[in-house]
């Protein structure tokens, strides 16, 4: 089983606006992260699509590699920081591509990739020419929440049975078991 960790969570107060670091983030199935820029807040089910073109599918929650960044800047030059990704949650230690139509956790969130996330034009133009190459086909994954609860910084993330959800951070950490000690017999 292959799985990674949160990194970090970004929102945005409207679409547009720059994204800001948080601790932690409430994902509400069917309509998104608490706070984001695409939280759904209207009544009923979220429409399935919005606009026009590649922006147009509508999704709960993005994530990233932090790889895909440190590789971009390593093969072009362009730093890249996770805030300016635009994408909500930074991960190390997991290949995201292959999650696209499987379910996975991130922490005690339920979460479905639904496509590739590929870069837009728009982040280019914010940045610097080069970037939609550099990022091409690694640029994150859109997915839908399909059990909600909270994101927080430091989760693990991944699929399998020996992924286990993140501890309240207000219950008491168990016990260590007693340090083992070997009989040395004369």
């Amino acid at each position: 089983m292959e799985y990674g960790r949160v990194v970090s969570v970004h929102l945005a107060a409207v679409a547009g606006a720059p994204t800001y670091c948080v601790a932690q983030a409430r994902a509400v199935a069917g309509r998104g992260l608490e706070g984001d820029r695409n939280y759904w807040a209207g009544e009923g089910p979220r429409p399935g699509r919005r606009g026009i073109g590649r922006a147009s599918g509508v999704c709960d929650v993005t994530l990233i590699e932090l790889e895909a960044l440190e590789a971009l800047a390593r093969e072009t030059g362009i730093e890249l920081s996770p805030a300016l990704c635009r994408r909500n949650v930074v991960c190390r230690g997991i290949r995201l591509n292959p999650l696209v139509g499987t379910e996975f956790r991130v922490g005690g969130v339920t979460l479905r990739g639904l496509r590739l996330s590929e870069p837009c034009v728009r982040l280019e133009q914010l940045t610097r020419p080069g970037l939609v190459r550099g990022l091409l086909h690694r640029g994150g994954l859109r997915a839908e929440i399909v059990h909600g609860g909270t994101i927080h910084v430091g989760d693990p993330v991944g699929h399998g049975r020996g992924l286990t959800a993140r501890p309240p951070t207000n219950s008491p950490s168990p016990p260590e078991p007693p340090p083992r000690t070997e009989e040395h017999r004369p």
